[in-house]
C-alpha cells in the first residue's frame, strides 16, 4: 500500500482486529471523479450514511480491473488521499441500469437519496467514465451494485 495515510489506518485497524492479520492489504479508493463529490462521499461513508456504490461493468472491463468481492476491505480516502475510514464489502448484485431501484439509491445516500437524483448523477458520471473508451452508457448496461459496511474510522 503506497498511501501512508491509508497504510497507517489499516495498521490501526489490524491492532484491534487480529483476526484480519492475514487479509490482503486493502485497496485505497476515493469515490467519484472530482474533488467536491469525492470529499462529500467520503464524509457520507464516515458518517454511516453512504453504504453502497455503483460501478459500471463496462468501465471495470475497459480499465481491466477486478470485480469487487464480498469480504473485500477498502480504505476510503478524500480526494487528496487522506484516509477517512475502512469499509468491508457485504454484497454484490449485477443489475441493468434501468432496474436500479429506490432502495439502492437510498443506500448510496447521496443528494436527496432519491432514484431521480441517483439516475441523473450516475448517468453523467458513466458518460464521463466511458468517454475515453468511445463508449456510451445505455439503459441496458450492467451496474455492479456494491454494498458495504464501515468497519473502522
Amino acid at each position: 500500500m503506497e498511501n501512508a495515510s491509508a497504510r497507517n489506518m489499516w495498521g490501526d485497524y489490524l491492532d484491534k482486529h487480529l483476526e484480519d492479520a492475514f487479509v490482503e492489504a486493502p485497496k485505497t479508493i476515493h469515490f467519484c471523479d472530482n474533488e467536491k463529490d469525492a470529499n462529500e462521499c467520503a464524509t457520507l461513508v464516515k458518517k454511516g450514511i453512504k453504504k453502497a456504490t455503483s460501478h459500471s461493468l463496462l468501465g471495470i472491463q475497459c480499465r481491466n480491473e477486478n470485480l469487487p468481492k464480498i469480504g473485500d476491505f477498502k480504505v476510503v480516502t478524500d480526494w487528496s488521499g487522506k484516509a477517512q475510514c475502512i469499509v468491508k464489502t457485504t454484497s454484490i448484485k449485477f443489475k441493468p441500469y434501468f432496474s436500479i431501484d429506490e432502495e439502492h439509491a437510498q443506500l448510496e445516500g447521496e443528494g436527496d437519496k432519491s432514484l431521480n437524483h441517483w439516475k441523473k448523477t450516475h448517468w453523467e458520471y458513466y458518460s464521463r467514465e466511458l468517454s475515453p473508451y468511445d463508449r456510451l452508457p445505455r439503459e441496458s448496461m450492467i451496474i455492479v451494485c456494491e454494498t458495504f459496511e464501515k468497519v473502522f474510522g
